[in-house]
Formats: C-alpha cells, structure tokens, sequence
C-alpha cells in the first residue's frame, strides 16, 4: 500500500530556495518512500516523528499508518534541524 506525501507549506518555500540539484534530491527520496517508508525512516528520539536522511539534509516527517499519510513537516541542514 503506498502512502500519500503531504507537505507542510515551510517545506515548499524551502524547497523552492534551495539549489535545484538538492531539490531534486529531496524529491527523489520522498517518492522512494512512498512503498515501505519504514525502511529508510528512523524513530527521531525525543519527539513523535521520523527522520529522513537525505545526504546533509534531514526531513521530520509524522507517519500515519492508520490512513497511510506521511506529512513533511520540515527540511533542513541536518547542523540546523536538530536545533528546532
């Protein structure tokens, strides 16, 4: 079953800022985990969200698995997003 990608607006305005490569990236990595999300997500310890590893940048994306929604909350560098 795949889940639907929703995204917080942040994460477009980030998104639309960054160099065209690391958004294509970014992209990429977000329609791999349409299948089997848990694969490449991991428990982000403290908070009840996942994080997303994308070369030097991190997504906080909330999973849910009752009505198969991921909702992006934000990208960032991984120095910044972890000072949120």
């Amino acid at each position: 079953m795949t889940y639907e990608v929703k995204r917080h607006p942040n994460v477009a305005k980030f998104l639309k800022k960054t160099p065209r490569d690391v958004a294509d990236r970014v992209k990429d990595k977000l329609r791999q985990i349409r299948k089997n999300p848990f694969h490449y997500l991991e428990h982000y310890a403290g908070q009840d969200v996942h994080k997303l590893r994308i070369g030097d940048y991190r997504a906080l994306i909330d999973v849910d698995t009752r009505h198969h929604i991921r909702y992006v909350q934000v990208i960032d560098r991984r120095d910044r997003i972890y000072k949120r």
